[in-house]
């Protein structure tokens, strides 16, 4: 299975400039799974959530036309970040998509700083998609630190995790060896590059996006301030084996008994 990345370097707002950058850079490419980053074709500092909310879209947006074409192109499932509308809310999003159309929504749960001003937190469980005889759990950024995301998206199937982000933090990419290793899962890290200062914010995005193997072998790590696109192959197969030893098995061994159990200690 051919999988990979692209990090980009989007322009704030110009969604029809960050398209066009995204289509130069993958013309001519075929592949199984390609992660964009979080919110790749609005930029990430909102200034005010009448901002966001007027570049929000649904599941006809300009953004869902741009990733179907991209799916049809190379033949590839696309999942990327946008903003999700739905009623008076908006989300901070990823869509899946195949060459036969939009496949489903993920709103991310943990949100991260002043996202909580613009966006409502993600209202869906997570959910693994089954495309084309593979499992796809999706992540966004932030929900890295929480090892219940990961966790819960492996026992629920996951071959691979997608994980559209934006990382200001200096932390995500070791640890995501952590959560592929305790998960025997797959990840893609797609990350963006450059520095967007609006109002009294000053992001500047650490690149490095990564895709990491079941075995925490990380597989590929992009630069930290230029545009790229790498993609590697993987046996899914591995990531459904949870054995780490012939005496061990990651999921068969929890004692989920012994385990902190919030609903019960209310």
């Amino acid at each position: 299975m051919k999988v990979g990345y692209i990090q980009t370097n989007p322009i704030f707002g110009e969604k029809e400039q960050n398209f066009n950058e995204i289509e130069k850079l993958i013309s001519n490419l075929k592949a199984d799974l390609i992660v964009l980053p979080e919110l790749f074709a609005t930029g990430y500092t909102f200034i005010s959530k009448e901002e966001a909310v007027s570049l929000a879209e649904d599941f006809e947006g300009k953004t869902s036309q741009f990733l179907r074409k991209i799916a049809k192109n190379t033949g590839a499932v696309i999942i990327g970040g946008f903003v999700e509308k739905e009623g008076n809310k908006i989300y901070n999003s990823a869509m899946i998509v195949s060459n036969k159309g939009v496949i489903g929504t993920y709103r991310k749960i943990h949100l991260y700083y002043k996202e909580k001003l613009w966006f409502s937190p993600g209202n869906k469980p997570l959910k693994v998609f089954k495309v084309n005889g593979v499992n796809i759990g999706i992540m966004i950024c932030f929900d890295w630190i929480f090892p219940e995301t990961a966790r819960t998206l492996a026992i629920l199937g996951a071959d691979i995790f997608a994980h559209p982000a934006n990382l200001v933090l200096p932390y995500c990419q070791k640890a995501m060896v952590t959560r592929c290793l305790e998960n025997r899962v797959y990840a893609i890290t797609a990350n963006r590059i450059g520095e967007e200062k609006r109002g009294d914010d000053n992001f500047k995005f650490t690149g490095k996006s990564q895709i990491t193997s079941y075995n925490g072998v990380i597989l590929s790590t992009g630069p930290k301030d230029e545009i790229h696109v790498d993609f590697v192959d993987i046996d899914i197969e591995k990531a459904r084996d949870k054995k780490l030893n012939e005496y061990n098995n990651l999921f068969e061994d929890r004692h989920i008994e012994f385990y902190y159990n919030m609903e019960k200690s209310k």
